[in-house]
């Protein structure tokens, strides 16, 4: 199981976009749950990004809502232990 931590940057932008949304708050709220116990579960479609973003990596929430986040530590396999949702980059 992956330990999560949300940056305050995120935290603020959260309540921002999910606002009046409680549907979109438990879609997402879901999905990380999914991610907790597996990262690369196929309904995230979890990526490696590129270019500037490389060391980032990405998941799905809706068809407009995408999670950035980057992996803290990993004990030489697939999974890391623990992962940062990314402060610099918006939910968007």
């Amino acid at each position: 199981m992956i330990q999560v931590a949300f940056s305050p940057t995120f935290e603020r932008n959260f309540r921002k976009r999910f606002k009046n949304d409680s549907q979109r708050q438990e879609k997402f709220w879901q999905r990380v749950e999914i991610f907790i116990h597996d990262p690369f579960d196929p309904r995230l479609k979890t990526h490696k990004l590129t270019g500037k973003l490389k060391e980032l990596w990405s998941f799905t929430v809706e068809y407009d809502i995408r999670i950035i986040f980057y992996f803290l530590q990993n004990n030489g396999n697939d999974h890391a232990n623990h992962c940062k949702m990314n402060p610099s980059v918006k939910i968007q």
